[in-house]
């Protein structure tokens, strides 16, 4: 199955994309090639993404500098260990602390192969993910998206997506993600290269610094 790994990758992209929707070149050149949007994988990466859930990418990347500094090592087995205390001294919140603790337990008892997700296509990744209680289908999208690098992926209930969806293609309000949904049909398989740009474009009209 194809993967987005590489800058070269998302250019290819959004070449294709594109073809499909002509008013990304209009985007694009607002906002210069998109990032590659790449994370760590893996039980850690899953855990990083779950500690994105509703807040703030600064407050984010401040639970995530401290959960690397206070709960090494990163693995199921360690943080299964660890009272609710400890989980929480990083800063995290008890709904995502009962959702680590249902991930340790879906991976240490193998119900969740984590390392065979790679191999997997799209749908059985976000069907293993989503069967993780406290994992939605955002956190299962930016996995696919973000981890495994997959073309199609389109977290369309995602709300900086949805505020540039609504800026960039001048909707009447904002799209709820049934409408993101109909929106980025046309763009398969190219959907994960179409959030790239749209959250690119999301930092522009918001006047933040490139990511």
């Amino acid at each position: 199955m194809r993967e987005i790994a590489t800058l070269g990758d998302v250019e290819t992209g959004i070449g294709e994309l594109i073809a499909r929707e002509p008013r990304f070149e209009i985007f694009v050149a607002e906002t210069g090639t998109p990032p590659l949007r790449r994370a760590e994988g893996g039980f850690a990466g899953l855990v990083h993404i779950i500690t994105e859930q509703q807040v703030s990418l600064a407050s984010a990347a401040a639970i995530w500098g401290r959960m690397q500094d206070l709960l090494q090592p990163m693995t199921s087995e360690h943080l299964r260990s660890l009272d609710d205390d400890a989980l929480r001294a990083p800063g995290l919140s008890a709904p995502k602390i009962r959702t680590i603790r249902a991930l340790c337990e879906a991976v240490t008892s193998g119900n969740l192969a984590i390392n065979a997700l790679p191999e997997m296509t799209d749908e059985d990744v976000f069907d293993a993910l989503t069967a993780v209680k406290g994992i939605g289908p955002w956190t299962a999208e930016i996995y696919l998206l973000s981890c495994l690098g997959r073309t199609d992926i389109w977290p369309a209930g995602d709300l900086a997506l949805q505020v540039a969806a609504e800026a960039a293609f001048a909707l009447n309000a904002r799209p709820d993600a049934k409408a993101m949904h109909a929106l980025a049909e046309p763009w398969r398989p190219w959907r994960a290269i179409a959030a790239r740009v749209l959250w690119s474009y999301y930092r522009v009209i918001k006047g933040m610094p490139a990511a």
